[in-house]
């Protein structure tokens, strides 16, 4: 029996910066842009969305310690690209041109990469 641990199978049509919606969960209907990908844990950080409270020790740059807010992993099959023009979650098709891959909203066409 092989047990692999390492990277996952999901394939991610989101990126770093791109505008996001929440389709399940506590925190459906928010919308924020993505800062980070994780990979290889199938998640992805959204600005705004999904903040919890997390107890901070006393450091030289925060003296005070303390609990501070900060944004939490969600899993990647809970957010949607959003489309500015139709204001809602769409699915995404990869065209090429030339050597680019551009990603379009499947309703109205709009291109995600320009």
């Amino acid at each position: 029996m092989i047990l692999c641990l390492g990277e996952s199978k999901v394939r991610t049509r989101i990126k770093k910066n791109d505008m996001v919606i929440v389709i399940s969960g506590v925190n459906r209907g928010k919308t924020g842009k993505v800062l980070r990908i994780m990979p290889g844990r199938d998640r992805a950080i959204v600005e705004g969305v999904n903040v919890v409270k997390k107890a901070v020790r006393k450091t030289q740059d925060n003296p005070q310690g303390g609990i501070v807010s900060v944004e939490a992993p969600l899993y990647i099959s809970k957010l949607m690209l959003y489309c500015p023009q139709d204001k809602k979650g769409v699915r995404v098709r990869v065209e090429r041109d030339g050597n680019k891959r551009i990603r379009k909203c499947r309703i109205c066409g709009h291109a995600f990469d320009s």
